[in-house]
């Protein structure tokens, strides 16, 4: 793509630098917004990287159990939209996070002892797990 910036182009882009507004934080409204009044909160991995996923999943299991959130929703799509078509190495009919991830923390010991049940969303037929955790004590 050899697109010739404009003159405009340098002028908007001037504006964008300079201005004194702040850019919305699309992740500090999400972790907000994330949090129910039912105990719930719900995570969103599309787009990551199986080491960044498990990397997120881990954490956020922690800090719900911690903060006495009873169930974690794990969305990591169904794999329709993923890259894996063009690698001969990859079955095309699994998706890397939704079957990964929940491996992942079944063999993590520190996190199954706070975990109640890793469960499918919407019987199997969905690109998203629930996580139900145990209360922890103090």
């Amino acid at each position: 793509m050899n697109k010739k910036f404009t003159d405009k182009d340098k002028k908007d882009w001037e504006k964008f630098i300079n201005s004194k507004d702040k850019i919305f934080n699309k992740d500090l409204s999400e972790n907000k917004k994330n949090y129910s009044s039912t105990g719930s909160k719900t995570i969103d991995l599309h787009g990551s990287s199986l080491e960044s996923a498990n990397k997120i999943v881990s954490e956020q299991i922690k800090l719900c159990s911690y903060s006495k959130i009873k169930k974690l929703i794990v969305i990591t799509g169904k794999g329709l939209r993923s890259s894996t078509h063009n690698n001969p190495y990859v079955s095309k009919d699994l998706s890397i996070l939704k079957h990964s991830v929940p491996e992942f923390i079944k063999s993590n010991s520190e996190l199954m002892k706070l975990i109640k049940e890793i469960k499918e969303a919407n019987e199997g037929d969905s690109g998203a797990f629930d996580i139900h955790l145990k209360n922890i004590k103090e």
